[in-house]
């Protein structure tokens, strides 16, 4: 799941340092930022003629609102939509030529595991990896319906999918907001279930993250490396999934 080192405090504490690779930061450091301006600028231009209800109806609360103005707003939604886009088009790529999501997106084991394991630890890397799906999956369908609306002229098949109703996607634009944000719930809620505050941390900067409390002697300290390797929090996964009955 990540790269790790060891450090030894002392003669009682054994340290695993994690860190996620540079690819994965740049990532969700650029991916954060873009989705607040995208919301924020994004909820200013609902602002100004909202989803619900039209020109009077339900409108977003001015300090959740980027841009200032409608035309502030539009500014910041298009600029921040590049940047989205060219993030995600370059981390599918690295994803598939590195092989890096081999093991963070779901397979068929993670659907057979939902449906013969018990092992708590096992559900969760299960639900994890389908929650980091649905979040890809959402972010490209916020992609294709915003296509829709910046161009909807060049992108008109676009349009048509959603029966050429100018309300209906709107509508659908603004659903991934909702999405995202819970996602990105569960998404911080299996990271600390997995790896607790530290594998969260290691998403920026390196974590360190205690794994013995015991005296250690050069016997154990040799022992627990060898047995906490770089993906030492797949180790019960492996065992559990290979006594899955088939």
């Amino acid at each position: 799941l990540f790269d790790c080192s060891f450090t030894v405090l002392n003669q009682t504490e054994l340290m695993l340092r994690l860190h996620q690779k540079t690819a994965v930061r740049v990532f969700h450091a650029l991916n954060l930022l873009a989705l607040w301006a995208l919301i924020g600028s994004g909820l200013q231009i609902y602002g100004a003629n909202p989803v619900f209800g039209g020109r009077q109806g339900l409108a977003p609360p001015i300090f959740l609102q980027l841009g200032g103005w409608l035309a502030g707003g539009r500014h910041l939604h298009f600029f921040f939509m590049w940047l989205f886009a060219l993030n995600l088009l370059w981390y599918g790529l690295y994803v598939v030529i590195s092989g890096h999501g081999r093991r963070r997106y779901p397979s068929l084991q993670d659907f057979k595991a939902l449906r013969l394991t018990t092992n708590p630890k096992r559900i969760t890397y299960a639900w994890h990896r389908l929650t980091l799906l649905m979040m890809i999956l959402t972010l490209l369908f916020s992609l294709y319906t915003g296509l829709g609306m910046y161009k909807p002229v060049q992108f008109d098949w676009i349009v048509e999918s959603f029966g050429n109703d100018w309300q209906a996607l709107r509508i659908a634009h603004f659903l991934p907001v909702v999405m995202i944000v819970i996602l990105a719930r569960n998404h911080i809620g299996y990271i600390f279930k997995i790896g607790d505050w530290p594998l969260l941390q290691s998403i920026f900067v390196d974590a360190d993250r205690q794994i013995s409390s015991q005296p250690l002697t050069p016997v154990l300290s040799a022992e627990i490396q060898a047995e906490s390797t770089a993906n030492h929090l797949d180790k019960d996964e492996q065992t559990n999934d290979r006594n899955l009955p088939e």
